[in-house]
């Protein structure tokens, strides 16, 4: 494996993001207008509970934890796109190998990940008051496995789908079903007892779970051992589901 060939398509990947940039603003605003409305409502439910946290505590890492998943569809797109364009074919024939163009393209898609977490629980505290209690680099650890997680979803879904309506579909869905029951709106205490106990075979859960015990209860890198293992299983999970279907040679469907 040659990493300049790999750089070589983060490059490219990254000029097209450059070029536009609306995907990802939105990316960063839609779950910041959220947390607006979200707030006061968690807060003053919280308040009537004995959790121990805000509504900033908890509405900011919900809502940046499933805008990520959202953004695994973002991650499928810079594969289909290039079926869309007709330049598929033409990338495999080049020098660059299977696992080289899944490196330059996963690379970009993790570090917007991580920007975009970084940049809401940044603007989180400035607008909404979340204080960190914890460890800010046990915090940037779980940021950052949550980017892996969700771009190993997204070589997931190239993968299982052939179109990318279907992927949309399979993201939306399932990135509100992550946040619901992985308690991203609510703390998962709050939920009904059969949602609770279903909460733990999602990544979302795993993800709160760690940041909860940063954020609300001041805890650094020991206290998120647990999580951080589950995250790696969740994302060796998508990337078993991801190798074991992909085929580069297969026909895909982007927008007509």
């Amino acid at each position: 494996m040659r990493f300049r060939r790999s750089f070589a398509i983060f490059r490219n990947e990254l000029r097209i993001l450059a070029g536009d940039p609306a995907p990802m603003i939105v990316f960063i605003a839609m779950p910041l207008v959220l947390m607006a409305f979200m707030e006061p409502v968690v807060d003053g439910a919280l308040a009537a509970s004995s959790e121990g946290a805000s509504g900033a505590d908890h509405v900011v890492p919900g809502m940046a934890v499933m805008s990520a998943f959202f953004f695994a569809g973002a991650t499928a797109l810079a594969f289909f796109r290039e079926h869309g364009w007709g330049t598929w074919d033409r990338l495999r024939s080049s020098p660059a190998s299977g696992l080289e163009i899944l490196t330059g393209k996963f690379v970009l898609g993790f570090a917007s990940v991580l920007v975009q977490i970084l940049v809401l629980f940044t603007l989180g505290g400035l607008i909404y008051g979340l204080e960190v209690r914890g460890s800010v680099t046990a915090l940037a650890l779980v940021s950052a496995l949550v980017a892996i997680t969700v771009v190993t979803v997204g070589v997931a879904l190239v993968s299982a789908c052939r179109t990318i309506q279907q992927v949309n579909a399979v993201v939306n869905l399932g990135a509100l079903g992550f946040a619901g029951f992985g308690g991203a709106f609510t703390p998962v205490t709050m939920l009904p007892g059969w949602m609770e106990d279903a909460a733990p075979a999602t990544p979302t859960y795993w993800a709160m779970e760690a940041y909860r015990s940063i954020i609300v209860d001041g805890e650094g890198w020991s206290a998120i051992a647990g999580p951080a293992a589950m995250l790696v299983a969740f994302a060796a999970l998508f990337t078993v589901i991801a190798l074991s279907r992909l085929r580069f040679e297969d026909a895909k469907t982007s927008w007509s």
